[in-house]
């Protein structure tokens, strides 16, 4: 659990609670979208293939100051070459 909560926290993921059921761990978090494209990869992997997860939409939210210029970049980029 502790890598899997490091792991989320890691890519800017608010951990909202964890519960246990029976021997299955559950840990609910807000994460940004855009942070959890290739997660499920990773997740086996740190898991040993013994995951699921579920996404559902919650809510729109300010992009820190820092990755602002990187996504408009990238948008750019992206216009351009559809051109």
């Amino acid at each position: 659990m502790g890598d899997i909560t490091g792991n989320l926290s890691s890519r800017r993921g608010r951990i909202q609670g964890m519960d246990s059921f029976g021997e299955l761990q559950v840990v609910k978090a807000n994460i940004p979208m855009a942070e959890v494209v290739n997660y499920e990869t990773e997740l086996k992997l740190m898991t040993g293939g013994r995951w699921s997860y579920s996404i559902e939409f919650s809510h729109y939210d300010i992009v820190p100051s820092h990755l602002v210029q990187t996504i408009i970049a990238q948008a750019k980029k992206e216009s351009e070459s559809k051109s």
